[in-house]
Order: C-alpha cells, then sequence, then structure tokens
C-alpha cells in the first residue's frame, strides 16, 4: 500500500518542493497550508497535469483544534499516517530589545507549539502501526543562532531538542525522528534579502551558491527510505558552517 505524508506548509517554499517530490513518488500527500490557498490550489492543478492528485488542508497548525481536524480527515480517508513532515513556520527580525511579549509568543507557537501539536496527534497512529518517520524542519540558526533572530533561533532550537528526545521515546516503536536544518535557501522568506546581501551570503558559502528547496526535498526522500537514521540535525547549508 502507499505510504500516506502528511507537510505542513506545504503550499510554498521548501513545503512546496516537498509536496510534489512526494507526490512524484507516489505518496499520498495533504499538502497543509493556512493563508496561502491561491498557491496551494496552483500547486494542486499543476500535479493534476501530471496525472498526479494531492490533498490540500487549510488548517492552522498553531490551534489544535484545526490540527485535530485535518489528522482525523487523513485517517478517515487513508487509514493510515506514515510520514509527518513539519515544516511549517514564520521568520522574524527584531532587535532582541524590541520584541514584545505578543511577538515572542507567537514565533513560539506557530514555529515550535505547532511542530509539539502535530506531532502529538499523529503519534498513537504511528505508535498503534509499529511504524512512522516524523522530519521536521529546523534552521541553521537552530544551531548557531542568528542575530535580530533571537525567537526564531530559540524555536528552531527547541525543534532540534524535541527532535533528539522524541527519537529516543519513540525508537522502540520503529518511529524515526530526524532534523533537517536548511542554511540560506532560495524561498520566498528569505527574497527580503537584497543582491548585495546574496552575493555575500554566496561568497562565505564554501560551494559559492545559495540552495534550492530541492535540496532540502531530497534529503528528505532519503530519511524516509532510510531504516537507521534517527535523532539526527542535519544541516544542509552548501558549507556555510562547517
Amino acid at each position: 500500500m502507499e505510504k500516506v505524508a502528511v507537510v505542513t506548509g506545504g503550499s510554498r517554499g521548501i513545503g512546496k518542493a516537498i509536496v510534489e517530490a512526494l507526490a512524484r513518488k507516489n505518496v499520498k500527500v495533504i499538502a497543509n497550508y493556512n493563508q496561502s490557498e491561491e498557491k496551494a490550489k496552483k500547486l494542486k492543478e499543476e500535479l493534476e497535469k501530471e496525472n498526479i492528485e494531492i490533498d490540500i488542508f487549510k488548517a492552522d497548525v498553531s490551534k489544535r483544534e484545526e490540527v485535530k481536524k485535518m489528522i482525523d480527515y487523513t485517517i478517515k480517508k487513508y487509514g493510515k499516517i506514515d510520514i509527518l513532515i513539519n515544516n511549517a513556520g514564520i521568520d522574524q527580525e527584531k532587535m532582541f530589545q524590541d520584541i514584545t511579549d505578543e511577538d515572542w509568543n507567537n514565533v513560539m507557537k506557530v514555529n515550535l507549539y505547532s511542530v509539539f501539536c502535530t506531532t502529538q496527534e499523529v503519534i498513537p497512529y504511528m505508535i498503534n502501526q509499529k511504524n512512522g518517520c516524523i522530519i521536521n524542519i529546523s534552521s541553521i540558526y537552530g544551531i548557531n543562532g542568528g542575530s535580530c533572530a533571537v525567537a526564531y533561533s530559540a524555536t528552531k532550537a527547541g525543534i532540534d531538542g524535541m527532535t533528539k528526545a522524541l527519537a529516543k521515546e519513540l525508537g522502540p516503536s520503529n518511529i524515526r525522528v530526524n532534523s533537517i536544518a536548511p542554511g540560506y535557501i532560495d524561498t520566498d522568506m528569505n527574497k527580503k534579502y537584497s543582491k548585495e546581501e546574496r552575493e555575500q551570503i554566496k561568497e562565505e558559502t564554501p560551494l559559492e551558491k545559495i540552495g534550492k528547496p530541492e535540496d532540502i526535498a531530497k534529503c528528505i526522500e532519503w530519511l524516509i527510505e532510510d531504516n537507521f537514521t534517527t535523532g539526527q540535525v542535519i544541516s544542509i547549508n552548501g558549507g556555510w558552517v562547517i
């Protein structure tokens, strides 16, 4: 039977590349979105031209009741969940002293609580089937921090810590939990950087280029197929941090 995957934040950027890669591997994909309905519908239409069907599902993954509806929909339609990709997240650039309680709580809820919440809703089904693969998308900033990105960096470091702890807890149930920490990837989130800043990033990167969402998707494919990798934080960054 074909594998079933839920991909949060699956309508654009890295999430979109993951959805496309898995769908083309005959995985039944539920592509989650929240505000990007137009992009989600366009993605579905593009794949339909290749005779590939995906599900798109609107849910704010920072709200448990909406996550529950998405997981219930998936189980009702497919009867199982083999793969969970926790990709949804938001960016925030602010001087530390300018971060308000509202700013902090919003980033924590969207980036970190959503991973906790979605994973907690999926785990019972994976434990029952004694098999599962959970992959969390964190960031290089979760490893070495980012200036003016304290809240964002804290959430990504939290995701990596959750990954390692959960891998130990769920290993006996044959559930693998890993994290991918991308470096600079060419996505909408990073369009804010000027041409000069992008060139500087290239110069600081040993491979002298900027990553593509497809680079992350390829690692996702490998982690799904591999049976002996768990609790790892894999940083795909072109050598930006060695």
